[in-house]
């Protein structure tokens, strides 16, 4: 008999939604617990916390916001939130909030089952924990700040570095345009995403083959960036 496969928590309080879920899940292996509201949601948290997290941002109780926060008082879970279209305020409070990846209703079940595999995979392999970072013929040595492409050692500005680094120690999980800002220019320049626009053109154009068609670092418009995760 094989081993059951990652237990899953749908967070979610439309039924076709669910029952869609249900079935993609179990069938990509996963057993799946369900649950309708705020309150049933941090319920099921504690009492049997699952492998990782799909989370709607609107229910009935209150917001995905809310679940987020509380979960992310006491674990680091990895969470995949489903947003509607025009949830885009509320899906970057639930990414701020601690988040990890979200996917746009309606969705494609390739595209969910290969996003929470990612989730799982940076679990496993304690992702940000190693020194280098290789995406391609890109490496980046986080511990002595090297970046080589193709075995020659490319000059970053720090800035530049600092946010690569970010990215890279996030690899595969999208990044918010506020996270990115925060943590290399401080809270004071939340909003200034001019600047992020500006300097990851400059990282592009450093790193990438075609930098108007990036493949390391990729936009997800009026949200943020990621860097790709490997293949």
């Amino acid at each position: 008999m094989s081993a059951p496969g990652p237990h899953v928590l749908v967070v979610d309080d439309e039924p076709q939604i669910v029952r869609g879920l249900r079935v993609v899940l179990r069938n990509a292996g996963y057993s799946v617990e369900e649950a309708g509201t705020v309150r049933e949601a941090l319920d099921a948290l504690a009492v049997r916390p699952p492998d990782v997290l799909v989370l709607d941002l609107v229910l009935p109780d209150g917001s995905g916001v809310d679940v987020m926060r509380d979960l992310r008082s006491w674990s680091a879970l990895p969470v995949l939130v489903l947003s509607a279209v025009g949830d885009e305020r509320e899906k970057v409070r639930a990414l701020d909030a601690g988040a990890d990846d979200y996917v746009t209703k309606p969705f494609g079940a390739d595209e969910l089952t290969a996003r929470l595999r990612a989730l799982l995979r940076r679990v496993a392999d304690g992702a940000g924990a190693e020194p280098l970072v290789e995406a391609g013929d890109v490496v980046i040595d986080l511990a002595t700040r090297r970046v080589t492409r193709g075995g020659r050692q490319v000059h970053l500005t720090p800035i530049e570095f600092d946010l690569l680094r970010v990215l890279a120690t996030h690899r595969g999980k999208l990044v918010t345009h506020r996270q990115l800002l925060r943590d290399v220019w401080g809270p004071a320049y939340e909003d200034a995403t001019h600047y992020l626009r500006v300097h990851v053109a400059h990282i592009r154009a450093k790193l990438e083959d075609d930098p108007s068609a990036p493949r390391l670092i990729l936009t997800e418009p009026g949200v943020g960036y990621r860097m790709a995760s490997p293949a």
